[in-house]
This record gives structure tokens, C-alpha cells and sequence, in this order.
């Protein structure tokens, strides 16, 4: 297996990360199994966060007995310096370790500081003098609020959603994190679900020689296919390279990476959230989003006023009531087949 260096941490990782979101939608037993696997079959490097449920917990259980052999990163939500030293004590806890080798600051809507009010930075700081976490990196679906991180010079790491859907300004983000010695760690390599050529989809990260993809894994099939697309060369074929061609051109539109840009919405739709529905709820627990609530939150679409605010607003130029339409239709098929009768 490849390695990489993480920017100026220095860490060693496998040029393949496991993405553990996903295992929220797996039984504690499976996902220990896949968690040992991956380990054993030399994945060295796994990301998670205090949001996904109970996937701190399940990493935890399967590989905490060998913390020597592997890398953790985890995140904080939270936008105060208390509550984020709440999270990494449960993290900690959780994950059953003295330390978190990157404590990720989880997409913020500004880049944290030192001596900020909010006290994010300094927390992340204090913890780091105590030897709870090793280094500090941030998360986000932002690009400028990315850009001005890795500009900061304040980040050792951040993740940002990064595949062969990426923009221009978006592959430029990486080469930037180069530059700046900032270990760049691409989440979304699938494009939440978007994509599903592994082997093509790897093969074209894998030209960016500081890009440490994490592969969302909640099945042993889905590992079946980043090993197998591991053994492969990492050459851009021209089957794999018609395969992009074509997902670009049919999903390119499709994209949303949730960065809240589109937001207030006049009509109240959540769209940052509506709008990625379909890739949500086959990847996370899904039963917070058939709540009454979101039903009603979900049939503000019906609603949409085509004022452009949304459209005008949106870095990535998507015809976001188009893709609200369309989230929508999926989503009463989903409550239809899962809601109890």
C-alpha cells in the first residue's frame, strides 16, 4: 500500500483513509468486523466524529487494543471552546485512547483564531499542550472559508469534498494545501454516493500526490472494492478516463456539497440539507429525517418561489430547484417504503 506524508504532521498514512460515517447505519458486530479488516489488510489512517452517532464508539471496540498501528482523526460540531472540550473528553472516552492523533474542527461558518471570542482555537490549542490531541485541522464544504484556513497557516490538515466532480478552483485548493505543507485529506471521494466507479474515482485522486482520500465504508463488500481498486495500477485507463467523461457530464450538476451558500431560503426550505437527500439517507441513520418535522421542512419545496437567490448564491453554479425537485420526488418514495404502516 502507498503511504503519504500528512503535510507537516509527518504522519505516515496509507494513501487510503476509512471514512467511518457510514458505519452508523451498521450493527455494532459488523462494524467491528470491517474495522479489524481494514486494519489488518494495512489501512492505517481512519477518520470519524463526535457527530456520527456511534461510530467513535464502534472504532473503539474493534481496533483501540492496537493504537499503536494506527491514526485517528475525529471532529467537533461545536462552535465554543467548552462545549468543544466536552467533545473531545467523549471522544476520547469513546474511542478509548489518551489522544487523537487530528482533532478536526468540524465546518465551522468561519475560520477559528486564536483569541477569538468563541474560544474554539485556543481550546484546540490547550488540549494540544496537554497531550490530548497531536495536531489541528479543520473541515469544510466552504471554499473561500477553506482557502483563508490554509492561508491562515493556523491548520496542520483540512478536509474538504474532493473528487473527479471537483472544480478547478477546487483542485487549485490542493495544490494550495501543498504549497502550504497543510496534509489535505479529501472526504466525499465518492461524492457521497454520487459515484460509483471506485477504481476510476481512485485512479484519479491518486494524481495528486498529497490528497489522502477517506472511502465511506459500512459494508465488507464496499472494503471488497477499495482493496480490490488497491491492487490495481493507479494509471488513468481510457475506460476509466470515458467513465469520468461521462459522469461529469451527467453529475456534474448533481453535486451539492452543503455549504449553505443558497441559505435563507424565503420559502424556509433547508436546502443544504434537501437538496443532498438522496446521498444523506443512504449513508447516515435516517430515521431522525422522517419525523414529521422534516416532512413538513421537506414540503416547503413545494414552495420554491424561483426567486434565483438560491441559484445566484451558489459557488458551484447548481440549478438547485431543479436538484430540490428531484431530492424531493426521491424522498416520498423513501418515506413510502420505510415509513411503518
Amino acid at each position: 500500500m502507498k503511504k503519504i506524508r500528512l503535510g507537516r504532521t509527518n504522519l505516515e498514512v496509507i494513501k487510503d483513509a476509512f471514512g467511518a460515517l457510514p458505519l452508523q447505519q451498521a450493527t455494532m458486530d459488523e462494524s467491528v468486523k470491517i474495522l479489524r479488516r481494514a486494519l489488518d489488510s494495512g489501512i492505517n489512517f481512519f477518520d470519524t466524529a463526535r457527530a456520527y452517532s456511534d461510530s467513535e464508539e464502534k472504532i473503539g471496540k474493534a481496533i483501540s487494543s492496537r493504537r499503536g498501528e494506527f491514526f485517528i482523526a475525529t471532529k467537533s460540531i461545536n462552535y465554543t471552546g467548552r462545549e468543544m472540550e466536552n467533545d473531545l473528553e467523549t471522544s476520547l472516552e469513546k474511542l478509548k485512547t489518551d489522544y487523537i492523533d487530528v482533532f478536526q474542527i468540524h465546518n465551522p461558518p468561519f475560520v477559528p483564531r486564536p483569541g477569538d471570542e468563541n474560544g474554539l482555537y485556543d481550546a484546540a490549542l490547550k488540549a494540544k499542550a496537554e497531550g490530548k490531541i497531536r495536531f489541528i485541522g479543520i473541515t469544510n464544504h466552504r471554499l473561500p472559508i477553506a482557502k483563508e484556513a490554509v492561508e491562515s497557516g493556523l491548520y496542520d490538515t483540512l478536509q474538504f469534498p474532493f473528487n473527479y466532480l471537483s472544480s478547478d478552483e477546487e483542485i487549485n485548493l490542493s495544490r494550495l494545501c501543498a504549497k502550504k505543507d497543510v496534509g489535505f485529506i479529501a472526504m466525499k471521494a465518492l461524492s457521497g454516493g454520487l459515484l460509483t466507479d471506485v477504481a476510476a474515482a481512485r485512479a484519479w485522486i491518486m494524481q495528486f500526490d498529497n490528497v489522502v482520500p477517506i472511502w465511506g465504508i459500512k459494508k465488507e463488500n464496499e472494503l471488497d472494492k477499495l482493496l480490490e481498486a488497491i491492487k490495481q495500477p493507479d494509471t488513468l485507463t481510457p475506460e476509466k478516463l470515458e467513465k469520468i467523461r461521462k459522469d461529469r457530464a451527467e453529475l456534474s450538476g448533481e453535486f451539492c456539497r452543503g455549504c449553505g451558500y443558497c441559505l435563507p431560503c424565503p420559502a424556509e426550505i433547508p436546502i443544504n440539507v434537501a437538496a443532498r437527500f438522496s446521498l444523506l439517507l443512504t449513508r447516515m441513520p435516517f430515521a431522525p429525517y422522517l419525523t414529521p418535522e422534516w416532512q413538513n421542512s421537506m414540503s416547503h419545496i413545494d414552495n420554491c418561489r424561483h426567486c434565483g437567490h438560491c441559484t445566484s448564491h451558489c459557488p458551484y453554479n447548481l440549478d438547485i430547484p431543479a436538484l430540490l425537485k428531484k431530492n424531493y420526488q426521491w424522498y416520498k418514495g423513501f418515506l413510502n417504503d420505510n415509513m411503518p404502516r
